[in-house]
């Protein structure tokens, strides 16, 4: 290590005697305050006050139901939203009107605002000579807007419909009556703009009545015309005479079938009655007549007196005779007179039939005279539907122009804001405030002082300590050491690459029990110069802690050799009580087995074609709380053609495990590029960092400007390093 690390270890920061020399230099810090602090009010003193004056306007609607036009709901709910309440905001502060109220109150004149736009003598005399730009009236007016703009704020007060206008000054009456006049004039200016709008719409309404009035006048006209010469006489309700005297007719016509009707009934009757011989006084049209009751009368006196005779006088005697011929006589008379109403029954059939005969040809004169009335009236419809909306056109245009005429004066149109509360002069300065600033710069000066005398007791050294000796690396490498979760490396000083026999993987706190001995996979090859006391899997698993990441990819450019360390990242990252998960997709499949005990479980590939579920192929290492899916007992060659759903795969396993390691194996960049995305840190497996393998995925990588791997060793990542996409070993 070098010797500014090794002299910064061997001492400490004594904490007592850092903050012992704050109590040996009380006292100068305290006067050091005191003086700075007095330098401060000092400053302060010399410091012009300035006043602050604040005017409040609300924004509301002010109409009333006088001033409402008539067509308006009395609606009194403020008019404008927060966007509109800012826009008002950039009204007040626009240009236009705070260069009236700079006229109206002769800003120009006060020394204050119009210091900046006085040119200098040298200025005057530069623009004399053409030399420079001699500042004209123009640029005056500019540079006293921008004083004026720099001392005005103007804001809304936060879920309120209230806006606040604050001006500043060194004169306190000129702060109160600058930010009353720029209320004033905005209110005026809102009231001017309403009566802008009803002289726009009174100048644009007036042509437009004028000329609605002579359309309105020619359509009326040409429904007249059209009447007339179509010859629509209007009757009752507003219906055409035609159509209306076709109803009439329709009407008589049924009454006079419904009489003759009668007529021909009554008349068969009687006819009936006459040709069986039947009694024809029976029947009520033939009772109805008044010569039939007389003679009815009669025929029952005759009734009468026959059977009064016959009880004291033969049918043979001659009172008897005369009487029944008397009444034979009256029988005879009684039917001559029901055939006269049989006859008149007829006459007024025949009427009846007469009158329908008339009344069809009138009514089929009628409904030609209507068919043609109809097609004439659709015509006039349309004309008097074209004259009808010129004429409620017009009227609104009347209603809308006398509203606007009523509201061209200004005092009639109340504006959409109200000042509520006007600026007062102010009394005390807002700024400096004298006392809390003076208290703030003690604190400020003490605190910067106390700081500055901890820092020079700490370079100075006297609060320094020297610190605690590790034991050298020397002296701990001669105390024995038990490693868990550690691979043997085989060393060999001669070739560097032979294979060692069979070795063992020591664990602790595995869930099974005690410590297991567990079948390794490949020996790690390591060179002589080289610790093997895997520090950097601790130093990998620190980095992917610390970057949070949700997906590691490592790539093991040895084959099965380097795999082995994923196995001892996984089980340390459990170890630390990450929930992590490793995806076995090396191809031949040794890191499922041996962390499985070399049972042939379903895995990746049997997802891949969706042969089995996650439940299925999850399965827990033998000897760490770690999780693995192993390559699977499906043929990897077709599970491959379906790796389109390995990103789907590998980002519902991120949603459930702090982290997913996938082992590619000896994978290409071109293969690595499917397993990257955002969240993911490439891991690259070195055993032995000679071999060519390992050199050329190094360099691949560089070349493709994937992300920077992180080197994953069986010892001290010290050693080794990467730089411009080569494995070398640190000096």
């Amino acid at each position: 290590m070098p010797a500014a690390s090794s002299v910064g270890n061997d001492v400490d920061i004594d904490i007592g005697a850092l903050f012992a020399s704050l109590w040996r230099n009380k006292l100068r810090i305290i006067l050091g305050s005191l003086l700075l602090t007095a330098l401060a009010f000092l400053l302060l003193s010399l410091v012009a006050p300035k006043y602050r004056g604040e005017t409040r306007i609300l924004i509301e609607t002010r109409e009333s139901v006088f001033t409402r036009p008539a067509n308006q709901q009395g609606d009194d709910r403020p008019i404008l939203d927060q966007e509109g309440i800012k826009s008002q905001v950039e009204l007040i502060g626009s240009s236009d009107l705070l260069k009236r109220v700079i006229t109206k109150l002769e800003l120009g004149k006060i020394e204050e605002l119009s210091a900046g736009a006085e040119p200098s003598a040298l200025s005057r005399l530069l623009g004399a000579v053409d030399i420079g730009n001699n500042p004209g009236g123009d640029a005056r007016d500019d540079y006293i807007l921008q004083a004026v703009r720099d001392r005005l704020m103007v804001f809304s007060v936060q879920n309120s419909r209230v806006i606040v206008i604050q001006f500043s000054s060194k004169d306190p009456g000129l702060a109160a009556s600058v930010a009353n006049a720029i209320a004033d004039e905005y209110v005026a200016t809102q009231q001017a703009s309403k009566s802008q709008s009803n002289e726009d719409a009174t100048g644009w309404l007036q042509p437009e009545i004028a000329d609605l009035s002579k359309r309105v006048k020619d359509a009326e006209a040409k429904v007249a015309a059209y009447r007339s010469s179509s010859d629509l006489l209007i009757g009752q309700n507003n219906a055409v005479l035609a159509t209306q005297q076709l109803s009439e007719l329709s009407s008589e016509l049924s009454r006079v079938r419904a009489n003759k009707a009668a007529s021909e009934a009554k008349a068969e009757s009687v006819r009936s009655a006459l040709a069986k011989g039947a009694a024809v006084e029976t029947l009520p049209d033939v009772m109805a007549s008044p010569l039939i009751q007389r003679l009815r009368e009669r025929q029952v006196q005759l009734n009468n007196d026959i059977a009064d005779q016959s009880a004291a006088l033969l049918s043979g005697h001659p009172r008897i005779r005369a009487l029944r011929s008397q009444l034979a006589d009256l029988n005879q008379q009684i039917r001559l007179e029901a055939r006269k109403v049989l006859g008149s029954l007829e006459n007024e059939a025949q009427t009846a039939r007469l009158r329908e005969t008339e009344l069809t040809r009138s009514l089929n004169e009628l409904k030609a005279q209507s068919s043609k009335a109809g097609e004439e009236e659709v015509e006039l419809r349309a004309l008097e539907r074209e004259a009808t909306a010129q004429r409620q056109l017009l009227e609104t245009y009347l209603t809308r122009y006398r509203e606007a005429s009523s509201r061209t004066a200004s005092d009639s149109l109340p504006a959409d804001a109200r000042i509520f509360s006007r600026a007062d002069r102010p009394i005390e300065p807002y700024f400096p405030k004298k006392i809390p600033m003076t208290i703030a710069a003690f604190v400020a000066s003490l605190l910067l002082l106390s700081i500055g005398t901890l820092l020079r007791a700490l370079f100075s050294g006297q609060a320094l300590r020297p610190a605690y000796t590790r034991p050298s690396p020397v002296e701990s490498a001669a105390e024995p050491v038990v490693a868990s979760n550690t691979l043997e490396p085989a060393i060999s000083a001669s070739t560097g690459t032979e294979e060692a026999p069979e070795q063992t993987i020591l664990t602790e706190d595995a869930p099974d029990g005690p410590d297991i001995a567990v079948p390794a996979l490949d020996p790690i090859v390591e060179t002589p110069s080289a610790h093997a006391d895997h520090s950097g899997v601790a130093n990998v698993a620190d980095r992917l802690m610390a970057s949070g990441a949700a997906r590691a990819v490592v790539v093991s450019p040895e084959g099965d050799e380097a795999s082995a360390l994923t196995i001892l990242l996984v089980r340390e990252l459990a170890d630390r009580g990450v929930r992590v998960i490793l995806i076995d997709m090396t191809g031949s499949g040794e890191i499922g087995r041996s962390m499985l005990d070399d049972k042939n479980l379903p895995g990746i590939t049997n997802l891949l074609v969706s042969e089995k579920h996650f439940s299925d192929v999850i399965h827990t290492d033998h000897y760490s709380h770690a999780e693995i899916i192993p390559l699977g007992n499906h043929d990897p060659a077709k599970a491959m053609l379906s790796v389109g759903r390995l990103p789907m795969i590998l980002n519902a396993l991120q949603s459930a495990y702090d982290l997913v390691v996938v082992d590619g194996g000896p994978a290409t960049v071109a293969e690595l590029k499917h397993l990257l995305a955002d969240g993911t840190e490439l891991i690259l497996g070195v055993v032995n960092p000679d071999d060519p393998d390992v050199a050329a995925t190094a360099k691949a990588v560089f070349d493709a400007k994937l992300l920077e791997p992180e080197l994953l060793t069986p010892f001290n990542k010290e050693h080794l390093r990467l730089d411009a996409g080569r494995v070398v070993r640190s000096a």
